[in-house]
């Protein structure tokens, strides 16, 4: 015994959306038009570059919310009077290509034993309607074709006269093909129809994929019409009564059961007339009663507008998480290199410098060892004698100079190559960072493989920046003796040897060791050259000008962390925007319910 069909989908609560097209629409479709083009603005403004937990699921998420908006939500909301659309989807081997056929009268899609048969979906139209399915309307980024292909990227217009005004129905490919291009465009298919046509068979009805779209299309409320068929007469019974509970118990009790029994296709692949009358009965029911045809539409169109801001939420607060993400990456790369910077200024003016080849060099010029027997006594006839003391030459300060230059490097690249193994520890922590440092174009656990040149020129440079001072300092005492027995050069290195042991032009811990003694003596000799004042002022400038290149360094190698978060380009505005537009479209929705009563 056939099974009745149910009741004709009809609109769900809240189906507010009125029907008019948008020129001359009503001023609730206008609006709703306008907040759901706004919505899918934001929904492609979102960005969810970071390999996130769980990001996939959001990312394909978002994709199809975008779709649904522009292949169905948005185009069927401007022609709200457009023909209904069937889709027929299903199973592989179920028998939708022949139940199209069929349904037409003449075979417009090729039914075959070959799977999947179904490669590009066909679209059945009466010839008066051919004008709703241009390019610009429903699915348009399918081409539109009017000859049999095997384009999945191709949608088939076929018009036909046995089709009533009203009424499309669309031959898509198995939800559960081999091959994935035919499953992601079966789920586009039956995303943008009106109508669910699910066909299914004795041997398929209980599988899962097919189950799942229908969980979906009961989460949107989508009109969902259902065929059992190639199912033998003894066993319809046993199987549609299982197949309607399950329905009934997934949401869909009043979606409509249809059976197609098992029966011999003519030559031209058609099944007997009578073997497809109820469902060709009812479907011509829909396209000549226009308020029944109208309340399928609503009811799947008030459907998917609620799901699509429902699930515009998780998308959201994955966007947020995206921000909050690529702003703690971000923090720890900042920190690495900005300590590692701290931490060069600080080597760089508590005497750590002046030791091994520098102070070696350094002393070779000053001749420390009686300087430092005068220290002892007394120092007040010191700049006086000093620079009879000093017995170094130009190629002795040279080498003071080279030594300078050396230990400065090594200190840079040593703090270079510890910031980058913290920024990379510190990333690899989080899944996220994790993967930008696989895609990264170098290893960012190294110091940049051109940082030890520029650091060298960076160095160079500071020095030559020294000896400028020096130069111009004594630009009205190149004649006096003091500066003429040392020279610009080594008056340069005693201002670095001065710089490299003071915070702010002050020596610090100078009276303490070698190394302060040192400094002490490079504060001597050039005070006994340009004063005190003037000796204080150089310090803090080469301090000033020092720091300045060495944050310049850092920052340039920091900026290989920070230039793949910039990248990314993440709008932290976006998800905010996101969440507006699906206010905005939840708050017309409503406003349509509650103008309807």
């Amino acid at each position: 015994m056939t099974p009745e069909p149910g009741p004709t989908p009809g609109p769900v609560e809240g189906g507010g959306t009125h029907s008019a097209t948008v020129h001359g629409a009503e001023p609730d479709s206008t609006k709703m038009v306008t907040a759901l083009v706004r919505l899918r603005q934001a929904l492609q403004e979102v960005t969810l570059p970071l390999d996130l937990p769980g990001i996939d699921a959001h990312r394909k998420v978002q994709q199809e919310l975008v779709a649904q908006l522009e292949d169905y939500v948005i185009p069927r909301m401007m022609t709200i009077d457009a023909p209904l659309l069937a889709v027929v989807g299903g199973s592989t081997g179920a028998g939708k290509s022949t139940l199209v056929n069929s349904l037409v009268g003449h075979r417009v899609t090729t039914p075959g034993l070959l799977r999947p048969t179904t490669r590009s979906p066909v679209l059945v139209h009466h010839p008066d309607d051919a004008q709703w399915f241009g390019q610009d309307r429903l699915l348009p980024d399918l081409e539109r074709v009017a000859h049999s292909t095997n384009d999945p990227g191709a949608l088939q217009l076929v018009a036909a006269e046995s089709i009533p005004p009203g009424l499309a129905i669309l031959d898509a490919p198995d939800v559960d093909s081999v091959e994935e291009q035919n499953r992601v465009l079966a789920a586009q298919l039956l995303a943008a129809a009106d109508l669910w046509i699910f066909v299914t068979s004795a041997a398929r009805y209980a599988d899962q994929v097919p189950w799942d779209f229908l969980k979906q299309a009961a989460e949107r409320s989508t009109a969902v019409a259902v065929v059992l068929d190639r199912t033998p007469k003894e066993a319809v019974q046993t199987v549609a009564t299982h197949l309607a509970r399950m329905l009934a118990s997934r949401g869909l009790k009043d979606s409509p059961l249809f059976i197609v029994h098992e029966g011999t296709v003519d030559e031209d692949g058609l099944l007997p007339k009578a073997g497809v009358a109820e469902v060709r009965g009812w479907l011509d029911m829909l396209a000549d009663d226009a308020t029944a045809r109208h309340a399928v539409v609503q009811q799947t169109l008030e459907g998917a507008v609620r799901a699509l801001t429902h699930r515009a939420h998780p998308v959201i607060a994955a966007a947020l998480e995206q921000g909050e993400a690529a702003s703690v990456l971000r923090r720890d790369a900042v920190r690495a290199y900005e300590d590692a910077a701290h931490a060069v200024t600080v080597a760089t003016a508590d005497g750590t410098l002046l030791r091994g080849e520098v102070l070696a060099r350094w002393q070779e010029f000053v001749g420390t060892g009686e300087l430092l027997k005068s220290l002892e006594t007394k120092v007040g006839w010191l700049r006086e004698k000093l620079v009879n003391t000093v017995k170094g030459k130009p190629a002795q300060a040279e080498r003071a100079q080279v030594a300078v230059e050396s230990g400065l490097e090594m200190l840079i690249l040593e703090h270079a190559e510890a910031a980058a193994e913290r920024a990379e520890s510190a990333w690899m922590q989080l899944e996220a960072g994790r993967g930008l440092l696989k895609g990264a174009p170098e290893d960012l656990g190294r110091a940049s493989r051109d940082l030890r040149r520029k650091a060298e020129r960076a160095v160079r440079d500071w020095q030559g920046d020294v000896l400028d001072m020096v130069k111009t300092e004594g630009a009205d005492k190149r004649t006096t003796a003091r500066f003429l027995a040392t020279g610009v050069n080594g008056l340069g290195v005693a201002l670095m040897v001065v710089v490299f042991a003071s915070t702010g032009g002050a020596l610090a811990g100078a009276e303490v060791g070698i190394a302060g003694g040192s400094a002490l003596l490079g504060q001597k000799l050039l005070e006994a050259v340009f004063g005190d004042q003037a000796v204080r002022r150089l310090a803090e400038r080469a301090r000033a000008a020092l720091d300045e290149r060495v944050r310049s360094l850092f920052e340039d190698e920091m900026a290989r962390y920070t230039g793949i978060i910039d990248g990314l380009d993440i709008d932290t505005d976006a998800p905010l925007r996101l969440r507006d537009a699906a206010r905005r479209v939840d708050d017309v929705r409503f406003e349509a319910r509650k103008a309807d009563g």
